[in-house]
């Protein structure tokens, strides 16, 4: 239960004590400020609770942002400040310095506001939710809470609600097919005390029954597929509305929220090449190759934000001209839809899936993430080069830990450390991509097996060891982890093609998508401050490069077949070391969500 403590002068007729309580909060009355600071002092330390003005006027979903929402410790709007029990320390030092202050007199001010202040002046964070058109104050005399109460007249108070529960940018599919409806899906959701964990987790299971029914191979199975992957859609869409719409954010639907994309899109690709199977023709290089190309273009998006999360004189002639056609109407849809973002992409993953066949799917989808990943990485680097920005530690180490290096490369790079700092600028990702491709290209043109691919994988262990020897803060080096998640990848699926014995790609693709669940975990742990996996977990699970250079030792001594029980083995055992960490960390921790924003009123 919350409590909510109601300061100041009552006023006859006011609905502020049945708009708090029909938010959860317990309401209490308090005649001054000492009385205040008794009534504080009684709520439990792990309650919230909220000091309001009586004299509050505004719109019941003013309140819900500013004092229900579970992200932040302490959080105010006009009249009403509140604390979660991480900022309950907080406001009772502002409270008691506030009392002390006034002697404990009737109130006449808004002693909400008042704290408001003194949290200010001690430095603490204070949340303040973007309001728009929506009525929050303290009124002043009777003509203004006439005013007052006349503009929460005028507001629509749930249309605001609805249209804030869809995020402020998305893609063209999603803002004019999707989003128009599944709002009103999110708000039937709330009505009947649904949670976005349960949508999230509906998502998924019409995702996997999607790709059962893509799996059976028939005209009737590829129509219902794509017909049941836009409903998963629909219901990804409204998981994050309804979390929007009722503030139900927590750090367990942040986890699953960005896991069971991939895993729903994954899962498909997998039933696609099933289907095809069932047919007579083996895409599974295809689908794998989906895969890659896809987790590296995300990788490209996370490395180059996290460069330039905190990144000083952030500022380019490359950006300034992108500022200047976002304000051009269309060339936004134009250029947001060309990225391919998830909307567009499953809409045609969805309607290729349904009239054609798994072959020209992939087909279609792989040229349409390699224009996607070649537009988005060409603008990021001519950003890169362009902008004089000064990178930090924050950005350096987070790059660290999208590069995933293992003990390996971890120890030629502390052994290189001093050799790498006269490297020049450019040399970082240079010496990561060159290394990279020469495993890649020898694993593909040397045959299966033989020795070679491992000399080349063990000259990757020393140049992606070279390339992290030193803080990555150069222009360029975001590009480090996906040329390494490129050469990982890569190196599977070349061996696996070249092993052409069945079940080999199969195998490869769950250890890819095991590797990747891995990747994608590491990028919403550092995204939530909450740091990288555990020391101990990178090492067991041998590093990009340990498992490049193992997948390399296996392919030279074993036979296809035994290779690729192997590779089914490898791929069972860092799923489950993975999973099992992954699931104990997002459960047990007390990591923050991660959200987007809906758009404001």
């Amino acid at each position: 239960m919350s409590t909510a403590i109601l300061t100041g002068q009552p006023v006859p007729g006011s609905s502020i004590e049945g708009d708090l309580r029909s938010l959860g909060f317990d309401v209490r009355v308090a005649a001054d400020a000492a009385e205040a600071e008794t009534l504080l002092a009684g709520v439990p330390g792990e309650e919230r609770v909220a000091l309001v003005d009586a004299r509050f006027v505004g719109h019941v979903h003013a309140l819900r942002l500013g004092l229900t929402d579970p992200r932040f410790p302490l959080a105010a709007i006009p009249g009403a400040v509140t604390a979660q029990p991480a900022g309950r320390q907080a406001l009772t030092r502002a409270m008691a310095r506030e009392n002390s202050a006034g002697g404990g007199t009737t109130l006449v001010d808004s002693l909400a506001d008042r704290i408001l202040t003194a949290l200010d002046a001690d430095g603490a964070d204070v949340h303040r939710p973007e309001l728009g058109s929506l009525v929050a104050t303290v009124p002043a005399d009777p003509q203004a809470r006439n005013e007052a109460r006349q503009a929460v007249a005028d507001v629509d108070d749930e249309a605001v609600r609805l249209k804030s529960a869809v995020k402020s940018r998305d893609g063209f599919f999603t803002t004019y097919c999707i989003s128009p409806y599944s709002r009103y899906i999110a708000r039937w959701c709330a009505r009947r005390g649904l949670t976005p964990n349960q949508v999230t987790t509906a998502s998924l299971v019409t995702a996997l029954i999607a790709a059962a029914c893509a799996a059976t191979g028939t005209r009737g199975g590829f129509v219902a597929a794509g017909v049941l992957l836009i409903a998963s859609f629909v219901l990804d869409c409204t998981d994050g509305q309804l979390a929007r719409y009722s503030l139900q954010y927590s750090t367990l639907g942040a986890w699953l929220d960005a896991t069971f994309d991939r895993a729903k899109e994954y899962a498909y690709y997998a039933g696609l090449a099933l289907g095809a199977a069932r047919g007579g023709d083996d895409v599974w290089a295809l689908a794998l190759g989906a895969m890659v190309l896809q987790t590296c273009r995300h990788v490209v998006d996370f490395s180059f934000n996290e460069a330039n999360h905190d990144a000083t004189a952030n500022t380019s002639p490359t950006a300034a001209l992108s500022d200047k056609l976002d304000s051009v109407g269309w060339t936004v849809w134009v250029r947001r839809m060309i990225v391919l973002p998830i909307g567009e992409r499953w809409a045609m993953i969805a309607v290729l899936t349904a009239v054609t066949t798994p072959r020209i799917t992939f087909y279609a989808l792989l040229i349409g993430c390699a224009f996607a990943a070649t537009y988005t990485t060409a603008g990021r680097v001519l950003r890169s080069l362009t902008r004089k920005a000064r990178r930090t530690d924050r950005a350096a180490g987070a790059l660290a830990d999208l590069a995933d290096s293992g003990p390996l490369a971890q120890g030629v790079a502390e052994a290189l450390k001093r050799p790498a700092r006269r490297l020049p600028g450019f040399a970082t990702p240079a010496v990561a991509l060159l290394g990279g491709l020469a495993v890649v290209l020898t694993a593909g043109l040397t045959g299966f097996g033989g020795p070679w691919p491992i000399v080349a994988a063990l000259a990757y262990a020393l140049t992606s060891g070279l390339a992290v020897a030193r803080p990555l803060k150069g222009a360029l080096d975001w590009l480090v982890p996906p040329f390494l998640r490129a050469a990982e990848y890569g190196t599977v699926l070349v061996l696996a093609a070249r092993a052409d014995v069945n079940g080999a790609l199969p195998a490869a693709f769950g250890l890819v998508g095991a590797v990747a669940y891995h990747h994608y975990d590491t990028v919403y742990r550092i995204r939530g401050n909450a740091g990288a996996p555990p020391a101990w977990l990178v090492r067991s699970i041998g590093g990009h490069e340990g498992r490049t250079l193992l997948v390399t030792v296996l392919a030279a001594l074993l036979t296809a077949s035994q290779f690729t029980v192997a590779l089914t083995a490898l791929a069972v055992a860092v799923a489950l070391v993975v999973l099992v960490e992954s699931i104990r960390f997002w459960v047990s921790a007390g990591a923050p969500a991660v959200h987007d924003e809906g758009e404001p009123a």
